[in-house]
């Protein structure tokens, strides 16, 4: 029987969704359990919704970046809860991350520098033609990671996240 190894640390991406709390909480959990240490990212974009669509839209923009966290103070809102919810599970909190730019590299680069055997993210299941062809943050990290990846699903059926924006 093949032994199974124990997480030292764990990455959990948030975006501070209505998902975030959910993935964080397993994470959370699973940290506690192994005795791991948590690592929290939050990827974000400095530039406003509309103008990042239409750089998108108009000169080839990164797609992936659409549905990401739109300015710093969102970001350290979505940190701050994340580390709230890890909290309530007791769980040791290594690092709590703002990277700017694409949530998969984020959580990938982070996962490489701090030695992560685990990455847990959240996603909903894919439900456009346009999604499955683009690919997805979880899709990104799946294909690229180079330790266990842990995807979170929302219990309820979603259709769409929205992800916060700074005032």
């Amino acid at each position: 029987m093949a032994r199974m190894n124990n997480y030292g640390t764990i990455v959990v991406g948030t975006d501070g969704s209505e998902l975030a709390e959910p993935t964080v909480a397993r994470a959370a959990w699973l940290a506690s359990h192994e005795q791991a240490e948590l690592v929290v990212v939050c990827a974000w974009s400095s530039l406003a919704g509309r103008v990042e669509a239409k750089n998108t839209t108009t000169m080839g923009g990164d797609l992936a970046i659409i549905n990401q966290v739109k300015g710093r103070e969102a970001a350290e809102q979505a940190v701050m809860k994340a580390v709230e919810v890890a909290g309530e599970y007791g769980t040791k909190v290594k690092a709590a991350l703002l990277v700017e730019g694409d949530p998969a590299a984020a959580l990938l680069q982070t996962a490489g520098q701090h030695g992560a055997e685990l990455i847990v993210i959240g996603a909903i299941r894919d439900r456009s033609i346009a999604e499955r062809l683009l690919g997805t943050v979880a899709t990104d990290v799946v294909r690229r990671a180079t330790c266990e990846v842990l995807i979170v699903r929302p219990t309820m059926p979603v259709t769409e996240l929205e992800v916060p924006q700074s005032a």
